[in-house]
């Protein structure tokens, strides 16, 4: 047996060593790619409103798409029209944590869209 030949039966022993341990981790990264966590609750504040007489109102609504600002312009801005509002702006997007504390502000307007 000639030292290259120890090398290798050495290194190939590592790599066996190395698959029985990376073997599981990478199934495990699979699987929780394949079946995420259910993603958290999104909600977004905004300000609207409303001609003829104008008319102003804050509000809280849960999104049901994208949890950003972005996102949420397009979702907010539909929901609201169909009431007859217009947005104004989006002020903030959170998740349920942020709730309690803008339900007094919105008042009839907490989740109605």
């Amino acid at each position: 047996m000639t030292p290259l030949d120890i090398v290798y039966q050495a290194s190939h022993a590592h790599c066996e060593g190395m698959k029985k341990i990376l073997i599981p981790i990478v199934s495990v990264f699979l699987l929780t790619q394949a079946f995420p966590a259910q993603a958290a609750e999104c909600y977004a504040d905004y300000k609207a409103k409303r001609d003829s007489p104008l008319q102003l109102h804050y509000g809280v609504m849960q999104l049901s798409g994208g949890c950003s600002k972005a996102s949420a312009r397009g979702e907010v801005a539909a929901r609201l029209s169909q009431g007859g509002w217009t947005l104004l702006r989006v002020l903030s997007v959170f998740d349920e944590s942020g709730l309690s504390e803008r339900k007094a502000s919105a008042g009839k307007f907490y989740l109605r869209f």
